[in-house]
């Protein structure tokens, strides 16, 4: 429930300074069809999908239960070590 939460923190916050995307589809939506703001629909929804999937790489950048790559990288060549000692 913690990873859920930090997740949307994260994307509040990617809503607040993204806020363009979302604003490109409600003018999308809001006008008569027009086939010259069929740009603003593409757009729009790029720039939304884009704060999401940053949402999520950021919530996945925090995890705690992992450890550090450079642990792991280090453990890696530790035990690799090892190996080629026997």
């Amino acid at each position: 429930m913690q990873t859920f939460w930090r997740y949307v923190r994260f994307q509040l916050m990617m809503f607040t300074f993204g806020i363009v995307g979302p604003i490109f589809l409600i003018l999308y939506f809001a006008t008569q069809p027009d086939p010259s703001m069929k740009w603003a629909y593409w757009v729009g929804l790029f720039i939304t999908a884009a704060d999401v999937l940053i949402a999520l790489a950021l919530t996945d950048g925090t995890r705690t239960d992992d450890p550090p790559v450079d642990m792991r990288i280090a453990l890696a060549f530790a035990n690799r070590r090892q190996r080629v000692d026997e």
